[in-house]
Order: C-alpha cells, then structure tokens, then sequence
C-alpha cells in the first residue's frame, strides 16, 4: 500500500496531539457500556435496565443538542472542549466510586442502580456539547484542500477507540474487577485532557453578538432541512440504527445465548468496530469514485441481514462474524455521512449541523438501545433482533423508493 503526499501533509503537530487525545478520550468512553452493562445485568438482572441505561444518556443529549450546536459555534472550541473532558473525568471518578465493592457494602442494589442512571444522565449533557465541539474542530486543524482526508483520519481514530475500549473492558472485567477497569478509564480520560492542552486556540469564525440562541437553532435546522441528501442520509441512518442495533442486548446473548464471559462480551462489542476501522482504512486509500447514495444503501441492507444472522446465532464465531460483516458495512455508510457533513457545511454552521446530526446519531443508538430492552422484554430477546433486523431493511427499501436524491448522489 502506497502513501500518497496529500496523506502526510494532514498530519501537522496540532492535528497529531488532537487524534491521540481523542483515541485516549474516546477509548476510555467506550470502555464505559461495557462496564456498566455488565454490571446493571449482574445486579439486576434485567434486560429492561439496559434499555434505561441507554435512555438515561439519550434524554439529555437531545434535549440540549441543539442549544449546544449554537454555543459551539459562538465559542472557542479548544476551551468548550477542555472544559467538557474535565468534566467527563470528574464523572468517571464518581463512577468508579459507585460501581465499587466499598459502595455496594453500603447502598442497596437499588441505590447503585439509580446512582448509574444519574451520572450516565450528566455524562449525556456534557456529550450533547463535546461531540459537536469535536466533529466542527477538525476543520480548524486542517487546510481544506485535505479535509476529506482529514475525516477518514478522524473517522478511524474513533474506531480504533471503539475497538480497544469495549475489548480492554472486556479483559479487565475477566481478569481483575470493575474498580480497575474504571481506574483505566479515568487515566484514560486525563491523558487525553492533557494532550490536547499542547493544541492552541482557533479563531470563532462566527463572529455574532446579537444572534439570540434560538435563531441560531433554527438556521441550523433550516440548513440541513434545505439539504435533502445530507438530510436522507441522516434519516436513513437514524432508523436503521434504531431498530437493527444490538448493543444494549449484546451482555444478555453473551451470557445467556453465547455462554460466555466479559471477555467474549468486550469482543462482540468489538467486532463491530474492527469492521468499521477496516472499511475505513480501505476507503481512504480506496476511495469510492462513483453512485456514494446507492452503495449508502445497500450498506444499511446488509447490515438488516447481519442483524437477522446474529439472532439466529448460537455460535459465538457465527455471531462475531455477523457483527464484524456488520461493522464493514457500517464503516461505508458512517465514512460517506462524514464526508457528506464535511463538504456541504461552512465553518460558521459546522457547531449547530453537527448538533442536529448528533440527535440523529443519538436517537438511533441510545434510544435504540432503549428500544431495544422494551422490545426484548415484550417479545424475547432473539425474536426483538430479527423485528429489528427487518424494520431495517423496510426502512432502506422505503428511503430507495422515497429519496431518490440520495439514491442518485455521488461525491
């Protein structure tokens, strides 16, 4: 494999230390479902506490999604963004106090449970202004001419994030306990606060001191609803997500279905992500040249018929094979809405789009994974996934038929 120049010239200093102080912050975000997960079933017992761990997260990033979108574009997004780790890293602390055997010798399971809720709730608000911070600074670390390049990268350092946390919480739940596997997620945290001191401020580009918070909200939303592919797109993703994704139930077929332990949990998380890191790395190097809106879509009808094999799975290779093909899928349809979101918003939007497409992101997965414990505990766990897996194919065959515009897009 080849490095052309225009992949090196991406790489300066400022957009370095911002990649690994986001691998370390996202990592040790991604650790955290895992741990709690297992930790809610173990002392619940209920698929339905699942469903509400995901919920908890969800209500607040939503309700202040778009709110957030216009203070980020008003602020400098370096000290929005310092702000909020440390804030994440006081959160993670507290977790680590709640989730440890000192607690639970004096709280009842009832208290702990609770407890979880409340701070999944706060760490919901502050992510509501983090990711839409993170996702408008990126175009401030790079010329444009290499933006696109710029987002695979920062694509894939999610992912190798999304990769290592789920499997490194795995290992540590098997191995040691849940105090030391939140011991590494608060390091985790603080390491990436750090590195992104060694990054300087940017100049706010949208220069407004009259614009009161709801009209920026409603620019915005004006702006993506006047977009109708960038709009599909975001739409297409928001309900295949939301009924085809797995990831709240995964700890119940990991126990229950597949027999296995908190390892084999962190893996199965994992697959997906390993999926989606290798898509994406082929893609960059690879890009797609042509029909970006139909190969957008049969990405979200494989993924419906990943879903489908992995309910009917009691093989647990079969099953991390159907959540790996899964992931590759993902990674097409997750680097093309980037690339989309990227290309068609100017600087002084880039806060209150990536807001609006944070409510997409989070409404299919948080409130899915809510979906997702309702669903199994009125209809059972595998036949909740294959209703799933199905509505996600309806959804990609209704989006075919309705928004051609996306259909017929190219890039």
């Amino acid at each position: 494999m080849t490095f052309n120049k225009s992949f090196y010239t991406i790489i300066n200093k400022e957009f370095t230390f911002f990649i690994f102080a986001r691998i370390f912050f996202i990592a040790g975000l991604r650790m955290t479902p895992v741990l709690l997960g297992w930790k809610l079933y173990e002392i619940t017992g209920s698929k339905l506490a699942l469903g509400i761990l995901g919920l908890s997260e969800v209500i607040p990033a939503i309700a202040v999604a778009l709110p957030a979108g216009v203070m980020v574009d008003k602020s400098d997004k370096k000290k929005l963004l310092t702000i909020c780790f440390s804030i994440y890293f006081l959160l993670m602390v507290g977790l680590l106090g709640i989730t440890s055997t000192w607690f639970a010798s004096i709280a009842t399971t009832k208290i702990i449970e609770y407890c979880i809720y409340i701070f999944v709730f706060a760490t919901g608000a502050v992510r509501a202004f983090s990711g839409s911070a993170i996702n408008a600074f990126v175009a401030q670390l790079v010329p444009t001419e290499t933006l696109v390049k710029a987002v695979s990268m920062h694509s894939m350092s999610w992912l190798i994030a999304a990769v290592a946390g789920p499997a490194a919480a795995g290992m540590l739940l098997g191995y040691t306990n849940i105090s030391i596997a939140f011991t590494v997620v608060c390091s985790s945290v603080f390491i990436a606060f750090i590195l992104f001191q060694f990054i300087k401020s940017k100049p706010i580009v949208w220069q407004t001191t009259n614009t009161k918070t709801w009209d920026g909200v409603k620019e915005g939303l004006r702006f993506v609803y006047k977009q109708k592919v960038l709009l599909g797109a975001m739409s297409l993703d928001m309900f295949a997500i939301l009924f085809g994704g797995v990831v709240a139930l995964l700890p119940v077929f990991a126990k229950d279905i597949l027999h296995t332990g908190p390892q084999g949990l962190g893996w199965l998380i994992a697959a997906t992500y390993i999926g989606n890191f290798i898509a994406i790395a082929w893609i960059t190097y690879r890009p797609l040249k042509k029909r970006q809106g139909k190969i957008l879509l049969y990405s979200v009808v494989g993924f419906g018929i990943c879903m489908i094999v992995f309910a009917f799975s009691k093989n647990y290779w079969l099953s991390f094979g159907a959540l790996f093909i899964s992931g590759l899928l993902d990674g097409i349809s997750v680097l093309i809405r980037g690339t989309l979101v990227q290309l068609f918003v100017p600087d002084e939007m880039r806060g209150r789009v990536s807001s609006v497409n944070s409510i997409f992101i989070n409404s299919s997965n948080e409130l899915g994974q809510f979906e997702s414990g309702v669903a199994a505990s009125m209809m059972g766990t595998v036949p909740s996934v294959i209703f799933g897996g199905c509505m996600t194919l309806v959804v990609a065959a209704v989006t075919w038929i309705k928004a051609p515009t996306l259909r017929k897009f190219e890039y």
